[in-house]
């Protein structure tokens, strides 16, 4: 789950971290008022996604009337994907240095990750890219949490302003505890400004939650808006499917997150682009296999499915009854190629022949059939 920048400001602020006096407003009217209360103002738009400023969806407005023209002027409008609602009207302060920090989990080493720069802002991507030795990192191990000497190692490191130490120190803590508490996947602090007075503050935030997670976190619910998430992906969380959109055309579904992942390697290898993530999980009943292939189809974009099924518990020639049954009152205009491998695949394969599906043993040939059928082949 994604919070929105004022909602993750509103849990830093909860938990003792600096941030711009604000208001969140859902029109232009309210957006002025705000400007009349702050004085110089940053209009910026709210939305799940980074590239803001540069893509004028954030406004500095010297006076209410600004305020209102540039708020109207982002309401309602696309960004990524996103409809623009919600603005977040924040004072404007003098500005000294930008830094960046975030923490996230690291699979390397198994704990949460530690990631600072002095050189913060919008274009830490390109930073990242280009002088990567300006991003520094702290594993941390999650009996003790960061040591205060580990954190000024790390601003150190990073050529922070010895001046800012012990304020980074500060916000890095309660950031980190903020982490943990909330059961994060991703906290980031960018820019994390110095200010012409000395202050430190969090001038930007992102806040991922595990979804996993959240029945812990009754008071984060709040944040939740099924209208943010894929509207696909919000129906198959709905229907209690494994599905995450991708974003390719060719549709994939499987018995298992492993068989899953390995066939989206194998459709990106050979030249496809994967529309989907989608694990029907180890039984593959009709009905589950219908509900799943619809879950597909609602995404435009998709031009050809592969199923590729391992019959372990669930027999080969079982999976294909229940394809085949699934589809049969369907009205296909896609292909759809069928894998199997493992107890009586052959058999499976064997009675899908004949059918509106195209049944292939060999992984790699399936993957090729599919791609190649999408496109007209």
């Amino acid at each position: 789950m994604k919070l929105y920048e004022f909602q993750a400001k509103e849990l830093f602020a909860g938990a003792g971290i600096p941030i711009p006096r604000g208001t969140m407003v859902t029109d232009a009217d309210g957006a002025a008022e705000a400007a009349r209360d702050l004085g110089r103002c940053v209009v910026k738009a709210q939305a799940h996604a980074g590239g803001r400023g540069k893509a004028g969806f954030i406004k500095l407005a010297e006076t209410p009337e600004e305020a209102k023209q540039y708020s109207a002027g982002m309401l309602g409008q696309t960004f990524k994907g996103f409809v623009i609602t919600r603005l977040l009207i924040e004072e404007a302060v003098d500005v000294a240095a930008e830094y960046y920090l975030a923490i996230t989990m690291d699979r390397a080493s198994k704990s949460p990750v530690m990631i600072c720069s002095a050189a913060g802002g919008v274009d830490i991507e390109d930073v990242s890219a280009s002088t990567p030795e300006k991003i520094v990192n702290l594993p941390v191990d999650v009996a003790f949490g960061p040591f205060d000497y580990e954190l000024r190692d790390l601003s150190e490191r990073a050529a922070l302003d010895p001046k800012a130490s012990r304020q980074f120190v500060d916000v890095a803590k309660k950031l980190y505890r903020t982490f943990v508490d909330s059961d994060a996947s991703l906290a980031e602090i960018n820019p994390l400004m110095i200010l012409k007075d000395g202050r430190m503050i969090a001038a930007d935030a992102k806040f991922d939650v595990d979804d996993n997670a959240l029945f812990r976190h009754q008071d984060l619910l709040q944040y939740k808006e099924e209208a943010e998430e894929d509207p696909i992906e919000a129906e198959a969380h709905r229907q209690d499917v494994t599905y995450v959109r991708l974003g390719g055309d060719i549709g994939i579904l499987g018995n298992g997150a492993g068989i899953v992942m390995g066939t989206l390697d194998m459709v990106t290898r050979e030249g496809g682009r994967p529309a989907n993530f989608l694990d029907i999980g180890g039984g593959a009943s009709a009905a589950k296999v219908k509900q799943s292939l619809d879950i597909i189809l609602m995404d435009p974009n998709v031009k050809g499915i592969l199923i590729n099924v391992f019959g372990g518990i669930t027999r080969g020639d079982e999976v294909a009854k229940g394809v085949i049954e699934a589809t049969s009152g369907m009205d296909l205009k896609v292909p759809i190629v069928v894998r199997m491998a493992g107890t009586r695949a052959e058999e499976g394969l064997k009675l899908l022949e004949g059918s509106k599906l195209v049944p292939e043993p060999d992984p790699i040939l399936a993957a090729r059939k599919v791609i190649a059928l999408s496109k007209g082949a």
